[in-house]
């Protein structure tokens, strides 16, 4: 069964989405970065982030329901749907930011990659950030360089280098 894409809806969909948002965050930190990577964004993950992430969430979704939309498999779940992807694109209110829409996140449970998920996911994200009024006509997003499939995926989508992103902690600020 081809997974359904909809808006994300935080009474149906808040657990199976920060599964998938855990998942993600771990991806992050295992695959892009040594041990010290993995440990700071496994870190994070507590249940004061999650709550605060998932308000988040719901403040991006009042904004425009588009923000979060997830790909739910009705087949794989005895009692509702299971969430096996998403994507979250940033508010208008935030274009102001990048002059741009801004892809947050996308992301598909590895048993559905491969399937055409992700190909609909940001067909979804393409067609929001289409529909905001922004000072450039981009939608940009934050893709590690170390991360290859997720390169082939932007390159294939018709993503190009678009400036370079720095960082520095905050702890000794």
């Amino acid at each position: 069964m081809t997974p359904e894409l909809r808006p994300y809806d935080r009474e149906r969909d808040a657990d199976g989405l920060y599964e998938l948002k855990r998942a993600f965050e771990r991806g992050l930190g295992e695959n892009t970065g040594g041990d010290e990577k993995a440990a700071a964004y496994e870190g994070k993950l507590t249940d004061a982030y999650r709550e605060r992430w998932l308000d988040w969430v719901d403040r991006c979704v009042a904004d425009d329901e588009r923000c979060v939309t997830v790909a739910v498999d009705r087949s794989e779940a005895e009692s509702g749907a299971s969430v096996v992807g998403y994507v979250f694109v940033l508010p208008e209110r935030t274009a102001m930011i990048w002059d741009a829409a801004v892809l947050n996140e996308i992301y598909v449970a590895p048993d559905h990659r491969g399937t055409g998920v992700a190909d609909d996911l940001i067909d979804a994200a393409l067609a929001l950030a289409a529909d905001q009024d922004l000072p450039l006509d981009r939608l940009v997003l934050d893709v590690d360089p170390a991360n290859e499939r997720a390169k082939g995926f932007y390159d294939r989508h018709g993503f190009e280098p678009w400036g370079k992103m720095v960082a520095r902690p905050l702890d000794d600020a």
